[in-house]
């Protein structure tokens, strides 16, 4: 057992025994607030009894007989009782008995007193009575005896079920702080992680739980240290398709002008056609790459006005009904109502063009796409819901998280034969993100693959 792991269970150990003091220690106060006060105890009522008996018998054989007689009888009846006893003189002085040093105070206390005197002290009881004889002379008998306790008074239902309530209190109050001490930080870590799965790199967990000096503490910068890392890796992985996306522009350009003098020297030939439609292709391709690496590394700030998402939304909708009408499809648009949103009108409209033409790339001959726009909730801040279905053969379940990284491909169903480079959806996913808004997509019944885009709406300026 390590030092790091004694630590975490000295803390533990710790809580189990202040639980456990805790609760012994209400249990008590508990048994002394419910104790009955001021009830006599019936051993010292019968023990006041009994020496008033035995103290006018002892009396009296002082009175005929002498102390002698007086000193064997109290010894006689010590012997049979177990009771210890002393007589004094009205004025507290030792007539006869044994062990009388330990009635000294009783004594005098009684001397003064006229009524039977008790005290009681480590499970001993003494009492002393006064005998006054007919004479009009007055005596004092103190006896002692061990208390016999019987068994303990029943408490009752009320008293049982408060004990058990305060021991459950103590208890379930120091447990609930002793777990939210230990699941606290692994709560927090677990929000940090599913951070960082969403793509937010610069998550850290909260610097307060790096300075606990237990396991927990260690886990947690060691989560920091890997959060960094990754940072690091993914920072300059963007950062090389960045330089490399935009070093290929010059070859490119160099390749068309190439292109162009072949056509003039050997004239039209199907190959310099076949030529100029590759070129077209990795020029959008790189284009494309390029606006996802922006989206990745830029710091800049993006303009951002009021945008009309409805007039945004049906104009992308008109241009690629136009398209798939001549696949014997369409696109039909749902939406009621004007929809504004904060954003980039550029970017938004890459995205919700990529979205729909990514639909359009695999819906099929002959199958139409529905693109619905609608507010969503009715809790503040008010959200726009974007829903964009195809008819094609959907997505398997464990690949529907990873359409929308850069240049993923579901190998039986989307590949390269139907076209596309595999950065449209990528390239909404981080627009959509840039905006405050979420996308995901799942698969619809029966078939087909459902987008899904919420992005924050705002109140038309010319409605304030």
């Amino acid at each position: 057992m390590t030092i790091r792991i004694q630590s975490l269970f000295l803390k533990i150990f710790l809580w189990f025994w202040a639980t456990v003091i805790a609760t012994g220690i209400a249990l008590i106060a508990t048994w002394i607030i419910l104790q009955p006060k001021n009830v006599p105890s019936p051993s010292q009522t019968s023990l006041s009894e009994t020496a008033w008996i035995a103290g006018t018998t002892v009396v009296n054989e002082f009175e005929q007989h002498g102390a002698s007689a007086a000193s064997a009888y109290m010894e006689q009846l010590g012997q049979k009782t177990h009771l210890k006893s002393c007589l004094f003189d009205a004025s507290g002085n030792v007539i006869t008995g044994g062990d009388c040093a330990n009635f000294d105070g009783i004594g005098a206390q009684a001397v003064h007193s006229d009524h039977s005197t008790f005290n009681m002290k480590h499970g001993v009881v003494r009492v002393a009575v006064k005998v006054r004889l007919t004479s009009g002379r007055t005596y004092i008998y103190a006896v002692e005896a061990t208390e016999h306790r019987g068994p303990p008074p029943s408490i009752g239902p009320s008293g049982f079920a408060l004990r058990w309530s305060v021991a459950f209190l103590v208890s379930g109050i120091i447990c609930y702080l002793l777990t939210r001490y230990l699941t606290a930080p692994i709560l927090r870590l677990r929000e940090a992680s599913k951070q960082l799965a969403q793509g937010d790199f610069s998550t850290r967990a909260a610097a307060g739980m790096e300075q606990r000096r237990d396991e927990l503490g260690t886990l947690v910068r060691d989560f920091n240290a890997m959060a960094a890392r990754i940072e690091e890796l993914v920072s300059r992985q963007r950062q090389l398709i960045y330089d490399i996306s935009h070093e290929l522009r010059s070859p490119l350009a160099r390749l068309n002008v190439a292109l162009d003098l072949g056509r003039e020297r050997k004239g039209n030939d199907p190959a310099f056609d076949h030529m100029e439609q590759d070129l077209g292709c990795l020029n959008d391709m790189i284009g494309r790459l390029l606006t996802v690496a922006k989206l990745d590394t830029s710091t800049t700030t993006i303009p951002m006005t009021q945008v009309d998402l409805t007039e945004l939304t049906s104009q992308i909708v008109r241009s690629a009904d136009f398209e798939l009408q001549q696949q014997n499809g369409a696109v039909r648009l749902s939406s009621h109502g004007e929809h504004f949103v904060h954003g980039n009108a550029e970017l938004l409209h890459s995205a919700i063009e990529n979205v729909i033409r990514n639909a359009i790339r695999y819906t099929g001959a002959g199958n139409s796409v529905d693109v619905q726009l609608e507010a969503a909730g009715t809790a503040a801040p008010a959200i726009v819901r974007l829903l964009v279905r195809d008819y094609g053969q959907g997505v398997p379940e464990p690949e529907l998280l990873n359409i929308f990284q850069p240049f993923y491909r579901v190998a039986d169903d989307r590949n390269r034969e139907s076209g596309g480079t595999g950065l449209g959806l990528a390239i909404a996913d981080r627009v959509v993100r840039i905006h405050g808004g979420t996308i995901q997509a799942r698969n619809a019944t029966p078939h087909g693959l459902v987008v899904e885009i919420l992005i924050p709406r705002t109140t038309p300026i010319n409605s304030l």
